[in-house]
């Protein structure tokens, strides 16, 4: 018991170290700047937030960041009965890295309400279940398992654009920069035969750099909805005047 609430203490002592003074962090922050020096002064408070990615701020509704959660995201490609293309399913979606990254450029487009943003992670992983189908010969094809995959030295460019006033909804874009390196993992990808995905792991780890340019499209349209969803749940209502001041 002494052990919990020296924790609880610990907790609490953090929560109020960082949550309170929160506006002071964007206290330098002013609309009326120049516009390369509110973009840098935003950039240097975002990169300060990085310890609560792990807690969220619930008192104003951001769920915690790291790691990231998303219950599903779907792809759909071709008809309904998938002639030509497919239905990806991916649920439980767990994301890994966000309190070692650190926004590296900044840019606001005051014209368009959006903000333009490059973050670079170290370390990114991701996880969670899959549910792939298609047709294959004219038969549908359903396959399910797990999946992992870890980027190495990754940056990507995510695009924020607000589609109204305080409150509408936010439409996010994130585009691939750079993949330092890649580890993906798929299980039952051959109806759980274990040799043929070791087989195909190696495969996919040692030739992905090839493929890279005809995936990204498809990886980038499956990241920005699920990111769309993410930051509407978590900074659709945010109350950015509080902090941000003219």
């Amino acid at each position: 018991m002494k052990v919990i609430f020296i924790n609880f203490l610990v907790f609490s002592n953090f929560i109020a170290a960082i949550s309170d003074p929160i506006e002071d962090i964007f206290a330098n922050c002013r609309l009326s700047q120049p516009k390369k020096e509110f973009e840098e002064c935003l950039k240097f408070a975002l990169n300060q937030l990085n310890p609560l990615f792990k807690y969220g701020l619930p008192e104003y509704g951001v769920a915690p960041f790291d790691p990231h959660q998303q219950s599903y995201v779907e792809q759909v490609r071709g008809n309904d009965r998938f002639v030509g293309g497919y239905r990806l399913l991916l649920k439980d979606v767990s994301e890994y890295g966000w309190t070692q990254s650190k926004i590296t450029d900044l840019k606001m487009d005051f014209e368009h309400n959006a903000m333009i943003y490059t973050q670079y992670f170290p370390l990114k992983s991701l996880d969670g279940h899959y549910i792939f189908e298609s047709k294959v010969l004219g038969q549908p094809v359903t396959t399910h398992g797990n999946w992992s995959l870890v980027l190495k030295d990754y940056s990507q460019t995510t695009t924020i654009r607000r589609l109204g006033g305080q409150g509408s909804r936010l439409k996010v874009r994130v585009v691939i920069d750079k993949i330092g390196g890649m580890q993906l993992h798929i299980s039952d990808l051959f109806r759980g035969s274990v040799i043929i995905e070791s087989i195909a792991d190696l495969l996919i780890n040692t030739t992905w750099r090839p493929f890279l340019p005809f995936m990204k499209p498809l990886i980038e349209d499956l990241v920005s909805s699920a990111f769309t969803d993410i930051f509407n749940e978590s900074f659709r209502y945010f109350p950015v005047e509080k902090f941000i001041k003219y």
